[in-house]
């Protein structure tokens, strides 16, 4: 079983808030080689470049330095983490080993496009049960659009949802739930139905349908948890030419390119939408996080709560090996993680990558509110949409038991919440 949180870790985390800091995350880059043929991450199997990987005693060393220095997150991230299954394995253990409660990884299924051969269901039952016993918290499948096709045609996977269908009852049977990881790009809503040259209420009225339908579609899939990554594209990096990815997973793709003002209409519509599937499905995006990046772009640059990395959060690339603030800041290399000394970060809103963003604005007002309090009551006075949705966030995380994948979806603890009517509250 995964590891949980002691009275102990309660206790110095409730401490760390009180000094400005939250738990630390960390995501471990274990390969950038993948097998896949998405146009929207410049690690695809066709991009000629030299592919590297971190060697076992390596990770090993980064995993005891990062329990040893009070980290609470760690992700193994790829490439194609599963490309190298017994070693990932192996890590989960290690660190499970070290005590560090939220281990997590993820996948674009490829090991499940054979659902139809001879020896299939035995070889992932067995590698469900590895996972389940290993440690494991957290597990995301990769999912592009609502339309099967569409998205069997991005990877170039033939076959892997069918595949995940018929896989997913058997993780669930060992006490193991993955979530659907969607990136947003112009296929969500499928491959005749492209978000290309449409006008801001065009592409509000697209992706509201597109979401919904990937919520629907997802749910029949079996999964019980979702979670949506932002879009990432080169306005950002005109915006903040500072930013050079070292994270592969950035890519010029007109696919996945939006401008501002339609990242805006998106995080828009995505509050929307999500109130209605939160009674059936655990969907990990905030809304206060969305709400504080719509503003962010349209009305007030400086709106959001920093995001945390370099402080908290941290990225350790393949590449060289080396300590980044997050994957995006590639100009600000830390050096070796094993010398790496805290030290102050400018509050920095370059990019929206949400797995650093969105819990940097959930926890923002906790450790705002205890070291100024008069600044975070000024903001939930002022802003009270602001204040509606990060107590609306905080009371669904807690009924989606803060979204432990060791633990199977409670409909009634969800219906309960009415989070459908947040919808009103959230808009403008």
């Amino acid at each position: 079983m995964a590891a949980g949180y002691s009275p102990f870790q309660t206790a110095f985390d409730f401490f760390r808030f009180c000094c400005g800091r939250v738990p630390g995350q960390l995501v471990i880059q274990l390969s950038d080689r993948c097998n896949a043929a998405c146009p929207q991450c410049d690690m695809n199997r066709s991009n000629p470049m030299a592919r590297r990987r971190l060697g076992q005693i390596e990770m090993e060393g980064l995993i005891r330095l990062a329990a040893a220095r009070g980290f609470r997150s760690l992700s193994f991230t790829g490439g194609e983490p599963f490309l190298y299954y017994k070693d990932l394995l192996r890590l989960i253990r290690y660190a499970h080993k070290h005590k560090i409660p939220m281990i997590r990884t993820g996948t674009n299924a490829f090991f499940m496009r054979a659902w139809n051969q001879a020896g299939y269901e035995s070889r992932i039952k067995r590698m469900a049960h590895e996972l389940s016993a290993s440690g494991l918290r957290n597990l995301w499948i990769s999912i592009d659009s609502q339309d099967p096709q569409t998205h069997e045609e991005i990877r170039g996977l033939p076959g892997v949802i069918s595949g995940v269908r018929k896989s997913l009852p058997w993780f669930h049977s060992e006490g193991l739930y993955p979530a659907a990881n969607l990136g947003i790009n112009r296929l969500v809503g499928g491959a005749d139905r492209r978000a290309d040259d449409m006008d801001e209420k065009g592409l509000y009225q697209y992706m509201k349908e597109s979401l919904a339908g990937f919520f629907d579609f997802v749910i029949e899939l079996g999964f019980t948890m979702a979670n949506v990554c932002y879009p990432m594209s080169s306005a950002s990096l005109e915006e903040a030419p500072t930013l050079l990815p070292v994270y592969g997973a950035y890519s010029p793709h007109a696919m996945v390119q939006f401008q501002p003002r339609e990242k805006a209409v998106i995080f828009r519509a995505l509050r929307e939408i999500i109130p209605v599937y939160r009674p059936r499905i655990r969907i990990f995006s905030p809304l206060s996080s969305l709400y504080a990046l719509e503003k962010q772009i349209t009305e007030e640059a400086d709106f959001a709560f920093p995001c945390r990395g370099g402080l908290d959060f941290f990225f350790i690339s393949a590449r060289d090996g080396n300590l980044y603030p997050c994957g995006y800041r590639g100009q600000e290399s830390l050096g070796s993680f094993s010398d790496w000394k805290r030290k102050p970060q400018s509050p920095c809103r370059l990019c929206e990558w949400e797995c650093f963003r969105d819990p940097s604005e959930l926890l923002g007002p906790f450790y705002t509110g205890l070291g100024q309090p008069g600044r975070l009551l000024k903001r939930f006075r002022e802003d009270k949409i602001y204040s509606r949705l990060w107590w609306s966030d905080l009371r669904y995380y807690k009924s989606c038991r803060f979204f432990d994948g060791r633990l199977a979806l409670e409909s009634t603890r969800l219906s309960r919440g009415g989070w459908e009517s947040s919808i009103s509250d959230s808009a403008e």
